[in-house]
């Protein structure tokens, strides 16, 4: 399983291999706030495969709905729209269902009334022998053959638009008291009455006068099993038979065209509101295609732009503002050519001119350096004051010529006739190099400097010049910059990399000046004298030798905490860098001292080896070297450096024991 590619100013070495073994002691679990997550070995790789695992399916589709504006719009107006045609298909439909029902329930009432006044008016007709509504006459009948011919009569003017139910009074409860009454229930139309007609209502219409109403399902009896239930509208009222006794008529008015026609518009609603949804989709994706497509357009020719095919323009079709965005791009793209154009003519004659001046200078420069050669042997004979001026001038003439070196080396880089000529070297052996070249300077400021990390070999395919040039540089501004105090050059491998880090505690950097550090002719302090007659230009040429390599050359400082600058390289030539084997900031910055210090409270159990050493005394943090090479340890994986020893380079006996005179005062 792959891990994600790490900052190259971040990365640090034990990340493979044994890293997961800590030579300091067994691992403790940080139980701080995103600690188990950082530090836990177990769970950070099984939480790392299920984000993987769910994200790799989106990942495409993330990726074209953050790249595809034209994908966002259409389905923002989809969204919309449906949330639009949803929102009122509801109000449409709700407005029309309110509609019908009350429309039922006019005319239901309306009949029902009708039917009600009929019925109570044949109950109270008066009695007759013969005639042609003899089916109607009291004499002869009782009062439950009258009620069937109620019903039938009732029913049959209806044409299937209602059905009519007699109850008797307190049917479904316990019969009133005194009460006869009609006995049973009759319906019509097969409905089965105490099904159909609801408790609730029987019981309003038993206990009260008038007319009710309520929505139920008219139930039919297992005789007709093909009918299914059907919402109806019942309406009720309490009436009284030819005797005079109560009983219960009702009205049942099924809703089933009504509920037809609502499924119609229901269906009416979605089907219309698909294609309008559709057709608004259909007419944004159009829309923005128009205004997508110029756009896109102008994106592939400024990539095309960017990558230094000048001469890209836009096609131009029309007088809408589509086109006036096309033309002014293209006056854009034109002003810009003439302008780069413009600065690669300026630069080309200032590293020409910089080139002449340098070639140029050189012979006369040798001839004043041949008569400053003769004026410095010759001081001895002179006065005072003309001996130190042979002497000063023959260090502005070193100084001069330097500065012509790194001129005519910078005009090389500018003009890309830098050419590198790599082979494997041991970077130790350059290190003790730089550090022999560096020891007249460090015994004049006092300066100790200490090498960690040289016990094995390290080897890089590099060019040696260069790479020397740089450690030279780096080693030289950290002595010079130190303030006495120790310089402490650090060596590691781990995988495709290796690293040499320069340490120092003097002045440091401020913030921001880390980056500004590389700029040509750039001092933190423009007051500073420069004692080594350095011309401004070393840190720039070392950058520069480091892009040479495919490395970095990156630094890192705090105020009144020193810095520390890091050369990293590719083990094996135009092999990519993912990392680099040192860490950026050193573990003794304050920042990882109050680490450690705030880790040393929450873990009382913390060995002295976890712990940051304190300032001694204005001297290097760094704690003094132990008799037994080895013994120093180094910030990094010991299974992924080459080794952590350390080796001190002399000074005199003297010089020693100023120091420690000092260290005891």
């Amino acid at each position: 399983m792959s891990a994600t590619r790490p900052d190259p100013a971040d990365v640090q070495s034990g990340t493979s291999g044994t890293a997961g073994r800590d030579p300091r002691g067994p691992r403790r679990w940080n139980l701080r706030p995103g600690g188990l997550l950082r530090d836990g070995a177990a769970s950070s790789p099984v939480l790392r495969l299920c984000v993987r695992l769910v994200r790799r399916p989106l990942l495409p589709a993330v990726r074209l709905w953050r790249r595809n504006i034209q994908l966002r719009v259409v389905a923002a107006t989809l969204l919309i729209s449906l949330a639009v045609v949803l929102a009122l298909g509801f109000v449409v439909i709700a407005q029309v269902s309110r509609g019908l029902l009350e429309a039922k329930e006019e005319a239901a009432q309306s009949q029902a009334a009708g039917g009600f006044a009929v019925a109570q008016e044949k109950a109270n007709a008066p009695a007759t022998v013969d005639g042609p509504d003899a089916t109607d006459n009291k004499v002869g009948r009782d009062a439950s053959t009258w009620m069937n011919s109620l019903v039938k009569q009732l029913a049959s003017g209806g044409q299937t638009a209602f059905e009519v139910v007699a109850l008797g009074a307190g049917t479904g409860e316990q019969a009133l008291p005194g009460v006869q009454g009609v006995k049973g229930a009759r319906a019509s139309g097969n409905v089965d009455p105490t099904a159909s007609v609801p408790l609730g209502l029987r019981r309003a219409v038993n206990h009260a006068t008038g007319a009710f109403k309520t929505f139920s399902e008219i139930r039919y009896t297992s005789g007709d099993g093909k009918k299914e239930p059907a919402p109806a509208l019942v309406i009720g009222k309490r009436l009284s038979d030819i005797n005079g006794d109560p009983y219960d008529l009702y009205y049942l008015f099924p809703l089933t065209q009504e509920e037809e026609s609502l499924n119609l518009i229901k269906v009416t609603i979605v089907t219309a509101g698909l294609f309008v949804v559709v057709l608004l989709c259909g007419i944004a994706w159009l829309v923005v295609r128009q205004v997508v497509t110029p756009v896109r357009m102008a994106a592939g020719i400024a990539e095309r732009l960017s990558a230094g095919r000048l001469q890209e323009r836009m096609k131009v079709t029309g007088e809408d503002d589509i086109a006036r965005l096309g033309e002014a791009f293209n006056k854009m793209a034109q002003n810009l050519q003439n302008k780069i154009q413009q600065l690669e003519e300026l630069s080309r004659m200032q590293r020409r001119f910089v080139s002449d001046v340098s070639h140029e200078l050189r012979t006369p420069l040798t001839t004043v350096r041949m008569a400053a050669d003769v004026i410095h042997d010759a001081r001895v004979d002179f006065d005072p004051i003309t001996a130190r001026s042979a002497e000063l001038l023959a260090g502005q003439l070193d100084r001069f010529e330097s500065l012509l070196a790194d001129l005519l080396e910078i005009s090389r880089f500018d003009a890309g006739a830098a050419a590198l000529e790599a082979e494997p070297i041991d970077l130790r052996d350059v290190v003790r190099r730089v550090i022999d070249g560096a020891e007249p300077l460090a015994e004049h400021k006092g300066t100790r400097i200490r090498v960690l990390g040289d016990t094995q070999p390290v080897i890089a395919e590099a060019d040696a010049r260069r790479v020397e040039r740089v450690l030279r540089n780096l080693v030289v501004n950290a002595v010079e910059h130190g303030e006495g105090r120790d310089v402490v050059v650090r060596l590691a491998s781990a995988g495709g990399a290796v690293a040499v880090a320069v340490r120092d505690y003097g002045v440091g950097l401020k913030p921001g000046e880390a980056t500004r550090v590389f700029n040509r002719f750039w001092r933190a302090d423009p007051a500073r004298a420069r004692t080594t007659g350095g011309t401004g230009l070393g840190l720039s040429i070392a950058v520069e030798d480091a892009r040479l390599h495919g490395g970095w050359l990156q630094a890192w400082g705090e105020p009144g905490g020193g810095s520390q600058f890091r050369l990293t390289l590719p083990r094996t030539a135009d092999e990519p860098l993912r990392g680099s084997p040192i860490p950026l900031e050193p573990e003794d910055s304050r920042a990882n001292r109050a680490r450690a210090a705030a880790d040393a409270a929450a873990d009382a159990e913390g060995s002295t080896a976890d712990r940051t050493p304190a300032d001694n005394g204005g001297r290097s943090p760094i704690p003094p070297r132990s008799p037994v090479a080895g013994a120093m340890p180094v910030p990094a994986d010991p299974t992924a450096l080459p080794g952590n020893g350390a080796r001190v380079v002399s000074r005199p006996a003297e010089q020693a024991q100023q120091e420690d005179r000092a260290d005891g005062r």
